[in-house]
């Protein structure tokens, strides 16, 4: 670690780009920023090259020695080649460079997964992230992103899934459809949330017993009505208080909480 790069480097040049998707997929890799997602990524040996900040190297000396005992190359980069780097307006001053992280529908089918966190049309990166980091919580076996949905190594979701990305498997699949068609086909029961569900949540124990995928929404316009009644089940989450609706993160952090919680009820995780 004698050379130090600078924001003029060849390399961080090279990684500076993977802030764009279409460049994230040519070269195969995306850039993971903080000491969260880095310390993910090194657990489960998804990175290829480490680069610390030099007036961050003593913060993260944990994080330095762990890459160096993996014999994975590491990187001083100067104070302006980290801004370069980050998309956050205080630099966290360490990067791992990992190759990217999704796999096929399926990979994440074969296992006969008891929970799914499926996100249709998902845009916003930021929830995303948080569908990614509930899911992995609770224990899901995957999530998948169908349809236009946002990259998962989109800079913002990977923070916001505070290093889940790495922990739970992420699928991406374009064609809706085919993919609640595969999922349906592999044993697992569909189910969407839906104000007017004729399935009242507090009720749906026997269903969640089962393995189940819950269908979520994108922000803005919530689940496709042809996708909500695709679904085996629609479910309500009861609401006690004068709210009219919950937003995505909390109903999903609610649906998959009671999933969870009826699995281990039944012994089965």
């Amino acid at each position: 670690m004698t050379e130090i790069l600078s924001e003029r480097s060849s390399r961080v040049v090279s990684y500076a780009k993977l802030h764009r998707a279409a460049e994230r997929r040519e070269q195969g890799r995306f850039l993971a920023e903080g000491a969260n997602a880095v310390a993910s990524a090194l657990s489960v040996g998804r990175v290829e090259a480490l680069l610390i900040a030099d007036e961050e190297h003593h913060r993260h000396r944990a994080l330095v020695d762990t890459a160096a005992a993996a014999d994975i190359p590491v990187s001083v980069i100067t104070d302006r080649a980290a801004s370069k780097l980050a998309e956050t307006s205080t630099p966290a001053g360490i990067f791992a460079i990992c190759p990217l992280l999704d796999v096929p529908l399926e990979s994440a089918l074969a296992g006969e997964p008891r929970l799914l966190a499926i996100a249709v049309e998902a845009r916003e990166p930021g929830n995303a992230g948080t569908l990614i980091r509930c899911a992995d919580a609770m224990g899901a076996d995957a999530v998948v992103l169908l349809g236009d949905a946002v990259d998962p190594h989109n800079g913002k979701c990977v923070r916001a899934s505070a290093g889940s990305v790495f922990t739970v498997p992420v699928v991406r699949e374009r064609s809706v459809e085919d993919a609640l068609d595969a999922i349906r086909a592999a044993g697992v029961t569909l189910l969407a949330t839906a104000a007017d569900g004729e399935v009242d949540l507090d009720s749906a124990g026997d269903i969640l017993a089962g393995r189940v995928a819950w269908l979520f929404g994108n922000e803005a316009h919530g689940l496709p009505p042809h996708t909500q009644r695709s679904a085996d089940h629609r479910v309500s989450i009861p609401i006690r208080g004068r709210a009219e609706s919950l937003n995505v993160a909390a109903a999903a952090a609610i649906c998959l909480y009671e999933s969870a919680r009826v699995h281990r009820a039944a012994g089965r995780v």
